[in-house]
């Protein structure tokens, strides 16, 4: 028979991504006895130990390897690249080790137990958790915040039991570069990944189900990126299906719809980057007392509490967007509520940022969401072929555009293509969330040269002050 251990704590979390360690921190610098649960053996999640830290590492060295061969456009030669992909995934690692150890060292400072295992609810105050060595440890709480994330989705119908079919988390651990790389998604992930792989050397295709790459920004931000990709990429297949994948002389046949055409190609890799689901398959929920909507999230309201009073959720769990920097302020959210402090997680606006090359960001509403609602608005739009240091740094391509309410006295959205766009739209949020005008961005100061600059010339686009470009009224 099974020994079970049993254990009471007044605020219990289950997963230690950003989301649900932040809400352990907080929960714990606030006074209460915190226990947190982790299936794997490392703390951090997917973002630190699959997803955005090392797919960053990754792009990191793409940028570099970019930047020196864009280096003879002035006059400065390097050889080509040696990629030896076993150093990268050692320095890759390192890195991930490095942030696991700091973590693990945050929650010893805090006092916090840490449970590694598979948790499932028994009741609305009672989990049991199959640790490591699959003995039981039931867990009764006051509270429980549910972090558990999501995973990479699968293509429905189509058989991917293949070492070389492989999702986002298998591409940031290859042992070999592929010669040629299929990338199903023409989302963030797909792209990041793809742009990684093709600067390392492989022929990327990428198929997308849907009109256009990236269907979540507005299309003039997209375009830059895509005529760079398209130079770079082997095929950019839209609006494309992928309706079979089998394996066939060592490679991957795979054929694609377009339409009524049907044709094949055959690759040593095929990446599935279709988007992500939430992890809540095997926690239990019934058993809690809560439900999931038709797309697989648990709803909660503004502090971040489930239909039962006890139970919050936080992260990707609770819906779109599924972003790190959203899920660390819902998990400081919940966590207040439960000391007793009334917070509540009503954002102006939520960053999202591809870090492509060139990177595209954008802050509050896009142009498309304006139009859908039928909300009026003003545009600017300024060219960094205009901007002195976009110039020195061969980033040309870019733009800074800004949306703001009829009357320009309030910023509505902010969206930017370029080097380093996802530092820049820093700005944008703090303009955003302070409630700020037009004028208070064209009226700062933003030192010359930089790309900051870029903000302020499409504010003064807008208060018609602009002087580094020409409009005619």
């Amino acid at each position: 028979m099974t020994k079970v251990n049993n254990i009471k704590t007044k605020v219990v979390v289950i997963g230690s991504g950003p989301a649900g360690y932040t809400a352990a921190f907080r929960a714990s610098d606030l006074g209460l006895d915190v226990i947190l649960v982790e299936k794997d053996k490392t703390l951090g999640g997917v973002c630190l130990n699959r997803g955005c830290i090392p797919s960053k590492a990754y792009l990191h060295l793409s940028h570099v390897i970019h930047d020196a061969k864009e280096a003879k456009n002035f006059g400065v030669n390097f050889n080509n690249p040696t990629i030896d992909i076993n150093k990268i995934c050692n320095w890759k690692d390192s890195i991930v080790k490095n942030l696991n150890l700091g973590i693990k060292d945050l929650a010893r400072q805090r006092k916090i137990k840490i449970i590694n295992g598979l948790a499932s609810f028994l009741s609305a105050n009672k989990i049991s958790v199959k640790d490591t060595q699959k003995k039981k440890v039931t867990i009764e709480f006051d509270y429980c915040i549910i972090a558990t994330g999501s995973s990479p989705a699968k293509l429905k119908n189509i058989n991917t039991n293949h070492s070389n079919i492989i999702n986002s988390t298998q591409a940031l651990s290859l042992k070999k570069i592929p010669k040629k790389m299929l990338v199903i998604g023409g989302g963030y992930i797909g792209l990041e990944l793809g742009t990684a792989y093709e600067s390392f050397g492989s022929k990327i295709t990428v198929a997308e189900f849907l009109p256009n790459l990236l269907s979540m920004a507005d299309k003039d931000l997209v375009n830059p990126l895509f005529k760079i990709l398209k130079n770079k990429f082997e095929n950019i297949f839209l609006s494309t299906e992928v309706i079979n994948v089998e394996e066939k002389d060592k490679t991957i046949s795979v054929t694609f719809k377009n339409g009524n055409k049907l044709f094949q190609d055959s690759f040593d890799v095929v990446l599935v980057s279709i988007g992500r689901r939430p992890n809540t398959k095997y926690l239990n929920l019934d058993k809690a007392g809560i439900h999931i909507n038709n797309k697989g999230f648990i709803p909660v309201n503004e502090k971040r509490r489930t239909i039962i009073p006890n139970i919050y959720a936080i992260g990707d769990i609770t819906g779109e967007p599924m972003l790190a920097h959203k899920a660390t302020h819902e998990g400081k959210v919940a966590a207040e509520n439960i000391s007793g402090l009334n917070s509540i997680f009503n954002p102006l606006a939520i960053p999202s940022v591809i870090y492509t090359n060139p990177e595209i960001a954008w802050a509050g509403y896009t142009e498309k969401e304006l139009k859908n609602q039928q909300i009026k608005y003003n545009k600017a739009i300024f060219p960094w072929s205009a901007s002195g240091r976009a110039m020195t740094t061969g980033n040309t391509t870019g733009k800074t555009k800004i949306l703001t309410s009829e009357d320009n006295s309030k910023i509505l959205g902010i969206g930017i293509t370029g080097s380093n766009a996802g530092e820049l739209i820093g700005e944008a949020m703090l303009a955003i969330e302070m409630g700020a005008n037009i004028e208070d961005i064209s009226l700062t100061i933003h030192a010359h040269p930089t790309l900051s600059e870029t903000l302020a010339n499409a504010s003064e686009m807008l208060t018609k002050t602009i002087t580094d470009l020409y409009i005619k009224n």
